[in-house]
Protein backbone atom coordinates (compact mmCIF):
# COMPACT_ATOMS: atom_id res chain seq x y z
CA UNK A 1 0.00 0.00 0.00
CA UNK A 2 1.72 3.57 -0.83
CA UNK A 3 1.55 6.41 1.64
CA UNK A 4 -1.31 8.27 0.28
CA UNK A 5 -3.47 5.15 -0.15
CA UNK A 6 -2.69 4.44 3.55
CA UNK A 7 -3.58 7.95 4.39
CA UNK A 8 -6.77 7.70 2.50
CA UNK A 9 -7.83 4.78 4.27
CA UNK A 10 -6.34 6.16 7.60
CA UNK A 11 -9.35 8.25 9.40
CA UNK A 12 -8.83 9.65 13.11
CA UNK A 13 -10.69 6.43 14.26
CA UNK A 14 -8.59 4.04 12.07
CA UNK A 15 -9.20 1.76 9.35
CA UNK A 16 -12.53 0.38 7.68
CA UNK A 17 -13.00 -3.67 7.88
CA UNK A 18 -15.47 -6.14 7.13
CA UNK A 19 -14.85 -8.88 9.67
CA UNK A 20 -18.21 -10.87 8.22
CA UNK A 21 -15.84 -12.33 5.93
CA UNK A 22 -13.17 -15.22 7.20
CA UNK A 23 -12.65 -17.23 10.48
CA UNK A 24 -13.07 -15.87 13.94
CA UNK A 25 -10.00 -17.04 16.26
CA UNK A 26 -10.62 -17.35 19.95
CA UNK A 27 -7.05 -18.32 21.25
CA UNK A 28 -6.20 -15.11 22.05
CA UNK A 29 -9.32 -14.49 23.75
CA UNK A 30 -8.84 -17.49 25.87
CA UNK A 31 -5.55 -16.52 27.06
CA UNK A 32 -6.57 -12.85 27.61
CA UNK A 33 -9.31 -14.31 30.09
CA UNK A 34 -7.41 -15.98 32.40
CA UNK A 35 -4.72 -14.07 32.56
CA UNK A 36 -4.08 -12.02 36.37
CA UNK A 37 -2.67 -8.41 36.19
CA UNK A 38 1.01 -10.06 37.33
CA UNK A 39 0.63 -12.05 34.43
CA UNK A 40 0.43 -9.28 31.98
CA UNK A 41 3.35 -7.68 30.21
CA UNK A 42 3.64 -4.07 28.46
CA UNK A 43 7.07 -4.52 26.41
CA UNK A 44 8.75 -7.56 25.18
CA UNK A 45 12.19 -6.43 26.62
CA UNK A 46 9.83 -6.84 30.22
CA UNK A 47 8.43 -9.77 29.32
CA UNK A 48 11.97 -11.43 28.62
CA UNK A 49 13.80 -10.10 31.60
CA UNK A 50 11.41 -12.01 33.45
CA UNK A 51 11.78 -15.28 31.99
CA UNK A 52 15.49 -15.17 31.56
CA UNK A 53 15.96 -14.51 35.28
CA UNK A 54 14.28 -17.42 36.37
CA UNK A 55 16.17 -19.82 33.79
CA UNK A 56 19.38 -18.01 35.22
CA UNK A 57 18.07 -19.16 38.73
CA UNK A 58 16.91 -22.82 37.68
CA UNK A 59 19.02 -25.56 37.43
CA UNK A 60 18.06 -29.07 35.22
CA UNK A 61 19.73 -32.65 35.97
CA UNK A 62 18.69 -35.90 35.93
CA UNK A 63 18.21 -37.78 39.05
CA UNK A 64 17.15 -41.68 39.69
CA UNK A 65 13.83 -41.97 40.71
CA UNK A 66 14.76 -44.62 43.42
CA UNK A 67 16.79 -41.77 45.24
CA UNK A 68 14.20 -39.38 46.09
CA UNK A 69 12.43 -39.13 49.38
CA UNK A 70 9.07 -37.50 49.42
CA UNK A 71 8.26 -36.57 53.00
CA UNK A 72 5.90 -34.15 54.84
CA UNK A 73 7.03 -30.73 55.93
CA UNK A 74 8.01 -30.28 58.91
CA UNK A 75 7.03 -26.57 59.40
CA UNK A 76 3.53 -27.15 57.21
CA UNK A 77 1.68 -30.19 57.46
CA UNK A 78 -0.10 -29.84 54.31
CA UNK A 79 2.62 -29.73 52.21
CA UNK A 80 5.07 -32.22 51.04
CA UNK A 81 9.06 -32.12 50.06
CA UNK A 82 11.18 -33.47 48.08
CA UNK A 83 14.82 -34.50 49.45
CA UNK A 84 16.67 -35.29 46.01
CA UNK A 85 20.35 -36.28 46.23
CA UNK A 86 22.29 -33.15 46.23
CA UNK A 87 25.31 -32.19 44.02
CA UNK A 88 28.58 -31.36 44.86
CA UNK A 89 30.20 -28.34 44.03
CA UNK A 90 26.72 -26.85 42.65
CA UNK A 91 25.84 -23.58 43.47
CA UNK A 92 21.80 -24.31 43.70
CA UNK A 93 22.14 -27.34 45.82
CA UNK A 94 23.30 -28.33 49.11
CA UNK A 95 23.65 -31.96 50.45
CA UNK A 96 19.61 -33.27 51.56
CA UNK A 97 18.30 -29.60 50.87
CA UNK A 98 14.57 -29.81 50.89
CA UNK A 99 12.99 -29.09 47.70
CA UNK A 100 9.07 -27.67 47.42
CA UNK A 101 7.34 -29.05 44.37
CA UNK A 102 5.06 -26.41 42.73
CA UNK A 103 1.23 -26.88 41.84
CA UNK A 104 2.33 -27.79 38.59
CA UNK A 105 5.15 -30.07 38.92
CA UNK A 106 3.38 -32.15 41.71
CA UNK A 107 0.65 -33.02 39.59
CA UNK A 108 3.43 -34.18 36.88
CA UNK A 109 4.89 -36.09 39.79
CA UNK A 110 1.89 -37.55 40.39
CA UNK A 111 1.05 -38.12 36.47
CA UNK A 112 4.87 -39.68 36.34
CA UNK A 113 3.72 -42.59 39.19
CA UNK A 114 0.40 -43.36 37.55
CA UNK A 115 -1.73 -41.53 40.91
CA UNK A 116 -4.60 -38.99 40.25
CA UNK A 117 -3.49 -35.30 40.92
CA UNK A 118 -6.58 -34.32 42.70
CA UNK A 119 -7.14 -37.28 44.59
CA UNK A 120 -3.64 -36.79 46.27
CA UNK A 121 -4.19 -32.94 46.86
CA UNK A 122 -7.40 -34.64 48.89
CA UNK A 123 -4.88 -37.01 51.10
CA UNK A 124 -3.00 -35.37 54.35
CA UNK A 125 0.23 -34.86 53.41
CA UNK A 126 2.17 -37.58 55.24
CA UNK A 127 -0.42 -40.68 53.29
CA UNK A 128 0.56 -38.62 49.82
CA UNK A 129 3.97 -39.09 50.75
CA UNK A 130 3.42 -42.48 51.81
CA UNK A 131 2.24 -43.16 48.04
CA UNK A 132 4.30 -40.95 45.88
CA UNK A 133 6.95 -42.53 47.77
CA UNK A 134 5.58 -45.90 46.93
CA UNK A 135 5.21 -45.15 43.01
CA UNK A 136 8.84 -43.76 42.94
CA UNK A 137 10.48 -46.74 44.27
CA UNK A 138 8.12 -48.67 41.67
CA UNK A 139 8.62 -47.16 38.80
CA UNK A 140 9.56 -48.92 35.44
CA UNK A 141 11.53 -45.47 34.12
CA UNK A 142 14.81 -45.16 36.34
CA UNK A 143 15.35 -41.76 35.61
CA UNK A 144 13.60 -38.28 35.58
CA UNK A 145 15.16 -35.31 34.67
CA UNK A 146 13.72 -32.29 37.60
CA UNK A 147 14.10 -28.57 36.47
CA UNK A 148 14.90 -26.93 40.13
CA UNK A 149 14.81 -22.78 41.25
CA UNK A 150 16.15 -21.23 44.12
CA UNK A 151 14.76 -17.99 44.42
CA UNK A 152 15.17 -17.39 48.19
CA UNK A 153 13.24 -20.91 48.53
CA UNK A 154 14.55 -24.29 46.38
CA UNK A 155 11.15 -25.08 44.62
CA UNK A 156 10.27 -28.36 42.14
CA UNK A 157 9.42 -26.31 38.91
CA UNK A 158 9.22 -29.49 36.75
CA UNK A 159 9.51 -33.08 36.94
CA UNK A 160 9.61 -35.04 33.52
CA UNK A 161 11.10 -37.90 31.80
CA UNK A 162 14.86 -38.18 31.22
CA UNK A 163 14.97 -37.56 27.42
CA UNK A 164 12.60 -34.19 27.75
CA UNK A 165 14.03 -31.67 25.44
CA UNK A 166 13.26 -28.10 26.87
CA UNK A 167 12.86 -25.07 25.23
CA UNK A 168 13.01 -22.18 27.39
CA UNK A 169 10.86 -19.56 27.40
CA UNK A 170 13.36 -16.80 26.94
CA UNK A 171 14.78 -18.22 23.86
CA UNK A 172 11.13 -18.02 22.04
CA UNK A 173 11.01 -14.27 23.28
CA UNK A 174 14.74 -13.71 22.04
CA UNK A 175 13.50 -14.92 18.92
CA UNK A 176 10.56 -12.51 18.49
CA UNK A 177 12.40 -9.54 19.67
CA UNK A 178 15.08 -10.39 16.75
CA UNK A 179 11.97 -9.47 13.95
CA UNK A 180 9.70 -6.87 16.91
CA UNK A 181 12.39 -5.27 18.87
CA UNK A 182 10.25 -3.99 22.03
CA UNK A 183 7.10 -4.95 20.78
CA UNK A 184 5.83 -1.40 21.49
CA UNK A 185 5.74 0.02 17.99
CA UNK A 186 9.41 0.53 17.58
CA UNK A 187 9.35 -1.81 14.63
CA UNK A 188 6.37 -2.51 12.47
CA UNK A 189 5.24 -5.66 14.20
CA UNK A 190 3.21 -4.26 17.43
CA UNK A 191 1.03 -5.10 20.47
CA UNK A 192 -2.40 -4.95 18.74
CA UNK A 193 -5.19 -2.20 18.29
CA UNK A 194 -8.51 -2.52 18.52
CA UNK A 195 -11.88 -2.50 16.76
CA UNK A 196 -14.70 -0.40 17.20
CA UNK A 197 -17.54 -1.74 17.03
CA UNK A 198 -19.78 1.26 16.03
CA UNK A 199 -17.83 2.40 13.10
CA UNK A 200 -15.83 -1.09 12.27
CA UNK A 201 -12.80 0.49 12.09
CA UNK A 202 -9.95 -0.68 13.76
CA UNK A 203 -7.50 1.53 15.57
CA UNK A 204 -3.98 0.19 15.69
CA UNK A 205 -3.13 3.31 17.98
CA UNK A 206 -3.98 1.96 21.97
CA UNK A 207 -2.12 2.53 24.38
CA UNK A 208 -0.39 -0.40 25.61
CA UNK A 209 -1.92 -1.12 29.63
CA UNK A 210 -2.47 -4.68 32.24
CA UNK A 211 -5.48 -4.84 29.81
CA UNK A 212 -4.76 -4.13 26.39
CA UNK A 213 -1.70 -5.62 25.99
CA UNK A 214 -0.99 -9.44 24.41
CA UNK A 215 2.19 -10.10 26.32
CA UNK A 216 1.79 -12.93 28.61
CA UNK A 217 3.96 -15.02 31.12
CA UNK A 218 3.08 -17.52 34.20
CA UNK A 219 4.94 -19.60 36.17
CA UNK A 220 4.39 -22.52 33.55
CA UNK A 221 4.18 -20.96 30.12
CA UNK A 222 4.89 -17.84 27.62
CA UNK A 223 1.77 -16.39 25.61
CA UNK A 224 2.46 -13.67 22.85
CA UNK A 225 0.66 -11.99 19.87
CA UNK A 226 2.23 -9.70 17.59
CA UNK A 227 0.69 -7.51 14.58
CA UNK A 228 1.80 -5.26 11.74
CA UNK A 229 -1.82 -3.04 12.04
CA UNK A 230 -0.51 0.20 10.84
CA UNK A 231 0.43 -1.04 7.39
CA UNK A 232 -3.14 -2.48 6.06
CA UNK A 233 -2.89 -4.75 2.84
CA UNK A 234 -5.43 -4.41 0.14
CA UNK A 235 -6.45 -7.68 -1.35
CA UNK A 236 -9.50 -6.64 -3.67
CA UNK A 237 -12.62 -5.08 -3.22
CA UNK A 238 -15.62 -5.64 -1.31
CA UNK A 239 -19.40 -5.33 -2.56
CA UNK A 240 -20.21 -1.85 -1.98
CA UNK A 241 -16.56 -0.72 -3.66
CA UNK A 242 -14.92 -0.27 -0.85
CA UNK A 243 -11.29 -2.18 -0.53
CA UNK A 244 -10.99 -5.41 1.39
CA UNK A 245 -8.21 -4.44 4.15
CA UNK A 246 -6.27 -7.00 6.12
CA UNK A 247 -3.08 -7.24 8.25
CA UNK A 248 -0.47 -9.50 8.87
CA UNK A 249 -0.21 -11.19 12.28
CA UNK A 250 1.05 -13.56 14.56
CA UNK A 251 1.45 -15.35 18.05
CA UNK A 252 3.42 -17.85 20.06
CA UNK A 253 3.71 -19.39 22.73
CA UNK A 254 6.06 -21.98 24.82
CA UNK A 255 5.84 -23.66 28.15
CA UNK A 256 9.48 -24.80 29.30
CA UNK A 257 8.07 -26.79 32.02
CA UNK A 258 5.94 -29.29 29.70
CA UNK A 259 2.66 -28.04 30.35
CA UNK A 260 2.42 -27.50 26.63
CA UNK A 261 4.08 -27.77 23.26
CA UNK A 262 5.59 -24.69 21.50
CA UNK A 263 4.43 -23.19 18.69
CA UNK A 264 3.83 -20.30 16.19
CA UNK A 265 0.78 -19.62 14.18
CA UNK A 266 0.93 -16.84 11.54
CA UNK A 267 -2.53 -15.48 9.91
CA UNK A 268 -3.99 -12.21 8.03
CA UNK A 269 -6.73 -10.40 9.90
CA UNK A 270 -8.76 -7.88 9.61
CA UNK A 271 -9.73 -6.74 13.21
CA UNK A 272 -8.83 -7.51 16.87
CA UNK A 273 -12.08 -6.62 19.01
CA UNK A 274 -11.69 -5.84 22.95
CA UNK A 275 -12.92 -9.46 23.85
CA UNK A 276 -9.19 -10.32 22.20
CA UNK A 277 -10.92 -12.70 19.02
CA UNK A 278 -9.29 -12.29 16.08
CA UNK A 279 -11.93 -11.15 13.22
CA UNK A 280 -12.11 -12.05 9.71
CA UNK A 281 -8.56 -14.45 9.45
CA UNK A 282 -7.21 -15.63 6.71
CA UNK A 283 -4.85 -18.53 5.68
CA UNK A 284 -4.04 -19.09 9.01
CA UNK A 285 -0.74 -21.47 9.31
CA UNK A 286 0.37 -23.22 12.81
CA UNK A 287 3.60 -24.93 13.50
CA UNK A 288 3.90 -27.20 16.72
CA UNK A 289 6.95 -28.48 18.23
CA UNK A 290 7.16 -31.44 21.18
CA UNK A 291 9.49 -30.84 23.93
CA UNK A 292 11.41 -34.29 22.92
CA UNK A 293 14.72 -34.95 22.40
CA UNK A 294 15.59 -32.56 19.67
CA UNK A 295 13.51 -30.12 20.52
CA UNK A 296 16.22 -27.58 20.37
CA UNK A 297 17.15 -28.41 17.07
CA UNK A 298 13.81 -28.28 15.42
CA UNK A 299 13.55 -24.98 16.75
CA UNK A 300 16.57 -23.52 15.84
CA UNK A 301 16.51 -25.01 12.50
CA UNK A 302 12.42 -24.65 11.60
CA UNK A 303 10.21 -22.73 14.33
CA UNK A 304 12.89 -19.63 14.37
CA UNK A 305 13.49 -19.33 10.78
CA UNK A 306 9.71 -19.69 9.53
CA UNK A 307 8.82 -16.53 11.99
CA UNK A 308 11.55 -14.64 10.58
CA UNK A 309 10.33 -15.53 7.17
CA UNK A 310 6.65 -14.73 7.87
CA UNK A 311 7.58 -11.49 9.19
CA UNK A 312 10.29 -10.06 6.31
CA UNK A 313 7.94 -12.07 3.47
CA UNK A 314 5.71 -10.29 0.95
CA UNK A 315 2.47 -10.01 0.68
CA UNK A 316 2.02 -10.10 -2.70
CA UNK A 317 1.22 -14.08 -2.90
CA UNK A 318 -1.45 -13.48 -0.45
CA UNK A 319 -3.07 -10.75 -2.41
CA UNK A 320 -2.76 -12.38 -5.80
CA UNK A 321 -4.41 -15.86 -4.01
CA UNK A 322 -7.18 -13.47 -2.70
CA UNK A 323 -7.65 -12.03 -6.60
CA UNK A 324 -7.03 -15.38 -8.92
CA UNK A 325 -9.83 -16.67 -6.30
CA UNK A 326 -12.16 -13.62 -6.16
CA UNK A 327 -11.91 -13.99 -9.93
CA UNK A 328 -12.66 -17.73 -10.87
CA UNK A 329 -16.18 -18.90 -11.46
CA UNK A 330 -16.91 -22.11 -10.49
CA UNK A 331 -20.93 -21.80 -10.57
CA UNK A 332 -23.43 -19.19 -12.79
CA UNK A 333 -26.62 -21.57 -11.80
CA UNK A 334 -28.36 -23.12 -9.07
CA UNK A 335 -27.75 -26.48 -9.68
CA UNK A 336 -24.20 -25.83 -10.59
CA UNK A 337 -23.67 -24.28 -7.13
CA UNK A 338 -25.45 -27.12 -5.22
CA UNK A 339 -23.76 -29.76 -7.08
CA UNK A 340 -20.24 -27.78 -6.40
CA UNK A 341 -20.36 -27.63 -2.90
CA UNK A 342 -22.13 -31.46 -2.38
CA UNK A 343 -19.39 -32.78 -4.44
CA UNK A 344 -16.91 -31.55 -1.33
CA UNK A 345 -18.84 -33.51 1.21
CA UNK A 346 -21.61 -30.83 2.22
CA UNK A 347 -25.01 -31.81 3.49
CA UNK A 348 -28.00 -30.47 1.88
CA UNK A 349 -28.62 -28.44 4.97
CA UNK A 350 -25.22 -26.78 4.89
CA UNK A 351 -25.26 -26.38 1.55
CA UNK A 352 -28.31 -24.74 1.29
CA UNK A 353 -27.46 -22.42 4.19
CA UNK A 354 -23.88 -21.29 2.45
CA UNK A 355 -25.51 -20.30 -0.54
CA UNK A 356 -28.16 -18.08 1.58
CA UNK A 357 -25.67 -16.80 3.81
CA UNK A 358 -23.23 -15.45 0.57
CA UNK A 359 -27.11 -14.15 -0.64
CA UNK A 360 -27.16 -11.92 1.92
CA UNK A 361 -23.67 -10.70 2.51
CA UNK A 362 -23.13 -9.93 -1.07
CA UNK A 363 -26.57 -9.18 -2.69
CA UNK A 364 -25.89 -12.52 -4.98
CA UNK A 365 -25.66 -16.10 -5.07
CA UNK A 366 -21.78 -17.42 -4.60
CA UNK A 367 -20.33 -17.55 -8.41
CA UNK A 368 -17.08 -17.38 -7.43
CA UNK A 369 -13.83 -19.74 -5.43
CA UNK A 370 -14.09 -16.87 -3.19
CA UNK A 371 -17.72 -16.35 -2.52
CA UNK A 372 -17.95 -19.92 -1.47
CA UNK A 373 -14.73 -19.65 1.09
CA UNK A 374 -16.57 -17.01 2.96
CA UNK A 375 -19.90 -18.82 3.23
CA UNK A 376 -18.17 -21.65 4.46
CA UNK A 377 -16.19 -19.81 6.99
CA UNK A 378 -19.52 -18.10 8.08
CA UNK A 379 -21.69 -20.74 8.59
CA UNK A 380 -18.09 -22.13 10.75
CA UNK A 381 -18.16 -18.92 12.71
CA UNK A 382 -22.19 -20.05 13.76
CA UNK A 383 -21.40 -23.72 14.42
CA UNK A 384 -20.64 -24.15 18.35
CA UNK A 385 -19.67 -27.84 17.48
CA UNK A 386 -15.71 -27.23 17.76
CA UNK A 387 -15.01 -30.40 15.80
CA UNK A 388 -17.80 -29.26 13.37
CA UNK A 389 -16.05 -25.99 13.52
CA UNK A 390 -12.92 -27.03 12.48
CA UNK A 391 -14.01 -29.16 9.47
CA UNK A 392 -15.97 -26.31 8.25
CA UNK A 393 -12.75 -24.17 8.36
CA UNK A 394 -10.65 -27.15 6.93
CA UNK A 395 -13.10 -26.93 3.88
CA UNK A 396 -12.95 -23.44 3.40
CA UNK A 397 -8.84 -23.97 3.40
CA UNK A 398 -8.22 -26.40 0.65
CA UNK A 399 -10.81 -24.92 -1.21
CA UNK A 400 -9.02 -20.96 -1.64
CA UNK A 401 -5.83 -23.72 -1.73
CA UNK A 402 -6.94 -25.22 -4.69
CA UNK A 403 -6.40 -21.93 -6.58
CA UNK A 404 -4.02 -22.10 -9.45
CA UNK A 405 -3.57 -26.01 -8.61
Amino acid sequence: MTNSSFNSHLSSAGFKVDISRGQRIGRVSSEWFSRPDDERFLSLSELYDTVRTRADRAHARTVETSAIRVEASRDNAERLELIVPGERGSRFLREEQPIAPTHWSYGQLCSLVGAPANYMRQLPAPLAAINLQHGLLSHRAELVKTLEMDDGRLELRAVTGPDYGRIWDHELVAAVMKIAGNGTGDTMWKVPGQLDWASMTHNPFVDITRDTTRLYASDRDVFLFLVDDTHPIEAGRLANGEPDLYFRGFYAWNSEVGSKTLGIASFYLRAVCANRNLWGTEQFEEITIRHSKFASERFAHEAAPALTSFANSSPAPFVAGIKAARETIVARHDEDREAFLRRRGFSKAETGKVIETVLSEEGRPPETIFDFVQGITALARIRTNQDVRLDLEGKARKLLESVGH
